[in-house]
């Protein structure tokens, strides 16, 4: 079976949980064998894993006719894609956007990233996909996460293939109800054209069942998974150290509260002082969060590590004894996993999708302090407690793979284009 993927991060160059997750679920599938995956990005660096899908970047693919030979486009582009998928793209040029303004190969440059003018990159990306969805052969569109939603919509009007959402989140997540009306405008407008619907989590399930008005019957949970680690990352070396650490890792915005994580800290080291507490990551709330620790006179033990990248997430990982991740609302949170995976304890809010996959964790309330010091405290000071959230968490953890979920989505695919899964 052949599937056009549409998404907006690839490793290794990734903002957040959408590209690790989209990795993951690419190889997870090609692993069952029988799968032919596109995987268009609006911008390839060159160095993303080709071994189980083919990359195609949207700023590689003509939206205007240019005559350019061979040379030319090989030292513009070759880096990232074969020449020859850029003119086979040019061959199926099916109207003049000169307008939008392209470049000498009459592509549509993009960031890569998440700009100011994101929703000017969106409608672009779904322009390009027009041009894909006319060149390729597929069976199935699958789009990830609301950016590439009107991406996957022109691909479905120009193939008439059936069409799946992977809803990573939703706007309710990531505003805390505060929601975008033209981000809910497309989230809702891809939910309504699609043939099916994969939520992480049957708390995005219920989400998209109760805030979109979607009908129960199109929307289906797939959990996320952890790809195993090399034995690199899991024996990273790190210095020596004298503290305990406990670590929050992710985007400092109100979705994660990293305002609890703070506060537990504040009740922690009124009992303990051998101990330091790490926020990694970036985002809006960081200087509110420095000026928090400042008045609640912890700066001392408190540390800000920015975000971290690749090897430098499992170094913070292995020197950690707690990880803790406080979500105020999350679809599913593949962190706490890849703590797991590195043994280390983790205390995840309830209001997180993965607390229904995982059992060797501590649930709390992210709004509960109290319960979250009181759990930091007790893995620090009792090491059977210690011991066993570790050793069973990674038995645990080990067991959650892509290739599962991969499979489950292959059966969704299936289902919807009349075969038997």
């Amino acid at each position: 079976m052949k599937a056009l993927m549409f998404g907006w991060e690839f490793p290794p160059h990734i903002l957040g949980g959408l590209g690790t997750a989209s990795f993951g679920l690419t190889k997870g599938m090609a692993e069952c064998g029988d799968m032919d995956i596109t995987f268009v990005i609006p911008k390839p660096w060159g160095d993303e894993p080709k071994d189980f899908a083919r990359i195609i970047g949207a700023n590689c693919t003509p939206v205007v006719w240019r005559d350019v030979n061979w040379d030319h486009v090989q030292s513009r582009i070759g880096h990232v894609m074969d020449p020859q998928q850029y003119y086979s793209l040019r061959d199926h040029i099916y109207a003049d956007f000169n307008h939008i303004g392209t470049n000498d190969l009459g592509c549509i440059e993009f960031s890569g990233r998440y700009p100011e003018n994101l929703l000017e990159e969106i409608n672009n990306y779904s322009i390009v996909a027009g041009v894909i969805a006319r060149t390729l052969d597929f069976d199935v569109i699958h789009s990830h996460d609301w950016l590439t939603y009107p991406a996957g919509i022109h691909a479905k009007q120009v193939s008439n293939k059936p069409f799946v959402i992977h809803v990573h989140a939703t706007d309710f997540d990531r505003s805390r109800g505060n929601v975008n009306p033209n981000v809910f405008r497309i989230e809702k407008d891809g939910m309504t054209h699609a043939d099916h619907i994969i939520t992480v989590s049957n708390l995005t399930r219920r989400t998209v069942i109760e805030k979109y008005g979607i009908s129960p019957d199109k929307v289906t949970t797939v959990h996320n998974a952890v790809e195993p680690l090399s034995e690199e990352l899991l024996n990273v070396e790190v210095p020596p150290k004298h503290d305990k650490i406990v670590t929050f890792l992710g985007r400092i915005t109100m979705q994660k509260g990293p305002e609890y994580f703070v506060e537990a800290a504040v009740q922690v080291l009124r009992k303990v002082h051998n101990v330091q507490f790490v926020m990694a990551g970036g985002g809006d709330m960081m200087e509110k969060m420095i000026r928090l620790a400042a008045r609640r006179n912890i700066a001392d033990r408190f540390h800000f590590a920015g975000f971290l990248r690749g090897k430098q997430v499992y170094e913070m990982l292995k020197a950690s004894d707690v990880y803790i991740m406080p979500s105020v609302s999350e679809p599913f949170g593949i962190s706490p996993l890849e703590a797991m995976q590195m043994g280390v304890p983790s205390i995840i809010s309830k209001q997180s999708g993965c607390a229904e996959i995982l059992d060797n964790v501590i649930k709390v309330d992210y709004w509960d302090t109290n319960a979250i010091a009181d759990a930091i405290y007790s893995i620090l000071e009792y090491p059977s407690m210690y011991r066993q959230l570790r050793e069973n968490g990674l038995a645990e953890v080990n067991q959650i793979t892509w290739d599962k979920a991969g499979a489950k989505v292959i059966n969704i695919y299936k289902a919807i284009s009349g075969l038997t899964p």
